[in-house]
């Protein structure tokens, strides 16, 4: 089970956080990492904790000012990348682009999607993983996996028609060891989660506490 733990731009100390979730992923049988804002890359990777990025823009070395070139987050120490989160989305094309950025900096790929259907188009772009995330659900503490199951078990059909080598994971809401296991019994091979640990008073024992029942 691939647990991937998004700070965004809350207030929390990432480097902290970040050697929490190292530490947890060394004991136990759970991959996790963590996808820290850009300008903290380098500080969390070097901590030794699998390092995600959140965003990498559809670009190449050149005259793009303010934008987020997978190749830097590469050399900052990330080995992948969220693409099309909720809070950063992108068209179709540019997901397309942001893909390929990505596998050329030889960064993972994980696309977010709201619902089925567009699962199924994200999947067909060759992303390694795609995430459901119904985006009314992010941050409630109501998986959706709970909320309506029905979302991820479509969103693993709806993937598996497309590419079966597209892994599917479950966002929104997870914050609970309860959580994780009802997102494998539908059928996802990992969840992607926030506030439940980047917001918690211990990110270790939120962290424990999810691993825990795997």
């Amino acid at each position: 089970m691939f647990v991937l733990v998004n700070l965004k731009t809350y207030p929390c100390e990432p480097v902290a956080v970040a050697e929490a979730v190292r530490d947890v992923d060394e004991s136990t049988d759970a991959r996790l990492a963590v996808a820290p804002q850009a300008a903290h890359l380098e500080r969390v990777a070097e901590t030794g904790v699998e390092t995600w990025a959140q965003h990498v823009d559809p670009v190449e070395h050149g005259s793009n000012t303010g934008h987020t070139l997978a190749e830097s987050v590469a050399d900052a120490g990330a080995v992948g990348t969220l693409i099309n989160h909720s809070e950063q989305r992108l068209k179709l094309a540019d997901i397309d682009g942001s893909v390929r950025a990505a596998e050329r900096a030889g960064l993972e790929t994980v696309v977010c999607a709201n619902n089925p259907e567009q699962i199924g188009a994200a999947a067909a772009l060759g992303p390694d993983a795609v995430a459901v995330e119904p985006p009314e659900l992010i941050g409630t503490g109501t998986p959706v996996s709970q909320a309506d199951p029905d979302i991820v078990e479509g969103a693993v059909s709806a993937a598996e028609a497309v590419d079966d080598d597209v892994s599917v994971l479950c966002g929104a809401g997870i914050s609970t060891g309860e959580d994780v296991v009802s997102a494998d019994d539908l059928g996802a091979e990992g969840v992607l989660l926030a506030s439940g640990v980047a917001k918690a008073d211990d990110p270790r024992a939120a962290l424990e506490d999810l691993v825990d029942p795997l």
